[in-house]
């Protein structure tokens, strides 16, 4: 099969011929119609993540077809039987699972959800890990409820954007941060109330006069700025984070007991939270932004726009070129 395949780090990847996958006993061969890339997948490129092998196929998110059904593949694999957190040995497609960046994808058959009807494929690619990490945090960790008052920072972001859109939908006024005007502007015509440029030196007191605090934070960066949203969270509020781009979080404790403040981690979600994600997205329909579409032999292309940072909504390969 024709595949887009890693070989080498900090070097591009190859379009060119790779063996088919062969199911396993309890594997099922979906064929991928498109697939969406994560900063994951940049970060395996660049050497920056545990256990990576080569040659290999990148790729988490798929939407496809097994047989005569339309289905999204769940990307998370072995989470346990705790809800709570992953087994030891949980793992994500792509890495050291051979992934979505090829026509065809052995995957086991109870990762397979049928996909939302309303969406299309590559809507459909665009929800799988960003919805999912995304439902655990404003629904499980956030215990969000209809009326309550969010940030969700970086938007732009997958994540963060499914992040907004849950809000949204679940009835919460949710306001934005960004370093582009553009990308604020855009959150709002999604039905963000506001945001605030990060960029600018008084952002946290610019959003405290407009928004007056926050029952749930969402971010993703942590970093020098991490302080700010702290206190910009009301008494009882839930700060719920899923990565730490900018780094080493440094803040004062005093705001998280005076307050009675939640500081929660999360990351991907077990399967039932998979389960109710994709039911809340036909039950809302709601619609997975879309950045920019590439064909699998541009695969390099849309590596190039995602490590550039500039896209707002998810950047997808389309594998079927019939689509």
């Amino acid at each position: 099969m024709q595949a887009l395949i890693f070989e080498a780090l900090h070097a591009p990847l190859r379009f060119g011929n790779y063996p088919e996958p062969v199911p396993q006993e309890d594997e099922v061969l979906v064929n991928v119609c498109a697939a969406a890339l994560n900063h994951r997948d940049v970060w395996i490129t660049q050497g920056q993540y545990p256990g990576i092998r080569m040659p290999a196929i990148l790729g988490s998110d798929a939407a496809g077809r097994y047989g005569n059904r339309e289905v999204l593949v769940n990307p998370g694999i072995g989470w346990g039987n705790n809800p709570a957190f992953p087994a030891q040995d949980y793992h994500i497609l792509g890495m050291p699972h051979d992934g979505t960046f090829a026509p065809l994808l052995a995957v086991p058959s109870n990762r397979l959800v049928d996909k939302p009807p309303h969406l299309t494929w590559a809507q459909a690619a665009a929800l799988p890990l960003a919805g999912l990490t995304a439902f655990r945090a404003v629904f499980t960790k956030g215990q969000l409820e209809a009326g309550q008052r969010v940030l969700v920072t970086g938007i732009g972001g997958g994540v963060a954007l499914m992040a907004a859109q849950f809000a949204i939908s679940a009835g919460a006024e949710v306001w934005v941060s960004s370093g582009s005007a553009e990308k604020i502007e855009k959150a709002c015509a999604l039905g963000a109330k506001g945001g605030v440029n990060y960029n600018d030196a008084n952002w946290a007191d610019e959003l405290k006069a407009q928004a007056k605090g926050f029952d749930l934070i969402i971010d993703s960066a942590g970093g020098e700025a991490f302080a700010g949203l702290l206190k910009l969270a009301q008494p009882g509020a839930r700060i719920v984070t899923y990565g730490g781009a900018l780094g080493t979080a440094q803040f004062s404790p005093q705001l998280l007991f005076w307050r009675q403040l939640s500081l929660l981690g999360t990351s991907m979600g077990n399967d039932e939270e998979f389960a109710r994600m994709v039911a809340w997205v036909n039950q809302h329909k709601i619609v997975p932004v879309v950045d920019s579409v590439f064909l699998l032999p541009d695969g390099n292309l849309a590596f190039q726009r995602m490590a550039q940072g500039l896209q707002f909504g998810k950047v997808i390969l389309q594998i079927d070129e019939a689509l």
